[in-house]
């Protein structure tokens, strides 16, 4: 399968679907053969603008961290369960999380990443929803099959030196449970 083409079919698909949110689509981006995919809540105003997932203040934050521990941004993929902005940048609404999820499904199955890394609450509670973020980021979980690791949300990281640092540290040991993974 052609991961490159059928994410861009997936995006065109959502492009004339009829999905709550009328601001710019921000599918997402990065290799389609990552072997990490990053997933967030929703995209935010620089993000709407630019059509890009995680380029504000909290995206520099991750792509910082990215580069902290060896790789390279464009070498992981990242994306949204919500593909576009809320409005004034509210949490995203339980349907509004409930119709991008099949497209969120997709991707992940066109992916097929060793490891998924939520970013924050709504990410996190997407695939496991008993779980709290300020308790359980950083650890390792298993959901129908697929690694999943929470972890703090980068925005969450720009609030506090405490937070930044949990965040770094559960980022550190992302290349050796890659390893350990393969």
């Amino acid at each position: 399968m052609d991961k490159k083409l059928e994410l861009g079919r997936l995006a065109s698909k959502m492009q004339t679907a009829k999905l709550p949110l009328k601001t710019n689509l921000v599918f997402g981006e990065g290799s389609p053969e990552a072997q990490v995919l990053f997933i967030g809540e929703a995209p935010g105003a620089k993000e709407d603008l630019l059509g890009r997932p995680f380029v504000g203040r909290s995206g520099e934050l991750l792509t910082k961290t990215i580069e902290e521990i060896g790789w390279k941004r464009e070498d992981v993929y990242i994306t949204n369960i919500v593909k576009r902005r809320p409005p004034e940048n509210r949490d995203p609404s339980p349907e509004e999380i409930e119709a991008y999820t099949p497209y969120l499904a997709k991707q992940i199955e066109i992916i097929n990443p060793k490891i998924i890394v939520t970013l924050g609450r709504f990410a996190t509670n997407y695939f496991l929803p008993e779980l709290k973020i300020s308790k359980d980021q950083g650890s390792v979980f298993k959901y129908e099959g697929r690694t999943i690791i929470p972890q703090f949300h980068p925005a969450a990281a720009l609030r506090g030196t405490t937070v930044k640092n949990k965040f770094r540290k559960s980022f550190a040991k992302l290349p050796r449970l890659i390893k350990k993974i393969s």
